[in-house]
């Protein structure tokens, strides 16, 4: 079998570094915030090249804190994109705004910034452009339009440790960037974790507060703030990781550039990558026309794959009540209804890979013939 993630292969390969790291906090006894997670923070935000980064328990809770510290509340609306996780759009809802959907780019599956402009209304206070899969959103001409428009701009960087605009990378461009530790990212930690980004020192000082119950010291609550502290062993654990990272994204793109060198059958669209990004590829999805068929095929024969996303957040029938029609981004709808994501990990052999692209274009054979 060629599973679609391996977790447990990773582990295998840095045991000893994790075990090390686990067990000092269990002699520290700091299991929530405490030295490890702080010297992750200042790793973090060297590796990304921000002044602070603030860790948290989930990355919705770091979108959720980046859009408080922004100024977004209730009545205001956050423009964003509809293909991506459903939590970039419930983090707006909780500051009690409204999320404001633009549709994407065919290519590269992020924000279509020629859309941005004609969304903006007098409620406007941000955007969250979403690096999705790894790929970078097109920042110059987003970052343009918040400058002319008094916006904040927060990345959603959830999917895309590591990846670079024309050379700087993401979390570092905007306002401030949110990032994701969920395990099954490029950095993962062993639970939920989180991290928000930023060059600026007030943001770095409401959201360091916030994720604590608004407080800098004990009992002494300035703010409204919520319990969204990092674990201890999750800060150590990715302290393990992030130093392994560089190699480990290393070992995706030459993953992704086999699969894009093989997968030449007509019946399939590889992902592109725009000369100004660094891709890392937290998912190589493909585009296909019958993508059930070939996923059910893939399956028989023991290769796992994914759907990134299945269905847009506007077609969601918890977000109904935004009143975006069946129709309304396009893009969104014929990604959701094509994406198909292969394997993609550090860990993934050459044969292993080249096994996917023969099987997947046998499947796509049989469909035609």
């Amino acid at each position: 079998m060629i599973p679609f993630v391996d977790l447990a292969g990773q582990y295998q390969s840095i045991r000893s570094e994790i075990n090390t790291a686990v067990f000092s906090v269990l002699e520290s006894s700091q299991f929530i915030l405490g030295r490890e997670v702080q010297a992750f923070e200042e790793e973090f935000a060297r590796w990304i090249g921000s002044r602070y980064a603030i860790a948290v328990n989930s990355g919705t809770s770091a979108l959720h804190l980046a859009l408080l510290a922004a100024g977004v509340g209730p009545g205001d609306e956050v423009i964003t994109v509809p293909f991506t996780f459903v939590a970039t759009a419930a983090a707006i809802l909780y500051t009690g705004a409204k999320p404001v959907f633009v549709d994407i780019d065919r290519n590269t599956f992020t924000m279509a910034v020629d859309q941005i402009e004609s969304a903006i209304t007098d409620r406007t206070r941000a955007i969250v452009p979403v690096h999705l899969y790894g790929h970078p959103a097109d920042m110059d001409p987003i970052l343009a339009i918040a400058r002319n428009n008094n916006l904040a701009v927060i990345e959603d960087a959830a999917q895309a440790h590591g990846a670079q605009y024309r050379s700087k990378r993401v979390g570092s461009l905007g306002d401030l960037g949110c990032f994701s530790f969920y395990p099954g990212k490029n950095l993962g930690a062993y639970g939920e974790g989180g991290a928000i980004t930023t060059d600026d020192e007030v943001f770095a000082r409401q959201v360091r507060m916030m994720r604590d119950w608004g407080a800098e010291r004990k009992y002494c609550h300035e703010l409204k703030g919520f319990n969204y502290r990092m674990e201890g062993i999750q800060g150590a654990v990715l302290r393990v990781k992030l130093r392994h990272i560089d190699a480990w994204t290393h070992l995706r793109r030459m993953h992704a550039a086999q699969y894009s060198t093989m997968l030449r059958h007509p019946a399939i669209a590889v992902p592109q990558t725009m000369p100004w990004a660094l891709h890392v590829w937290h998912v190589y999805g493909i585009r296909v026309k019958q993508r059930a068929c070939i996923q059910a095929g893939l399956s028989t024969i023991g290769i796992q794959t994914g759907v990134h996303y299945p269905t847009p957040v506007h077609l969601l029938p918890a977000y109904a009540d935004l009143g975006y029609p069946e129709g309304a981004f396009p893009e969104s709808e014929s990604a959701a209804a094509e994406e198909l994501s292969l394997p993609m990990y550090p860990e993934l052999s050459p044969e292993q890979v080249d096994k996917v692209c023969l099987a997947v274009e046998e499947c796509c054979d049989a469909l035609q013939s």
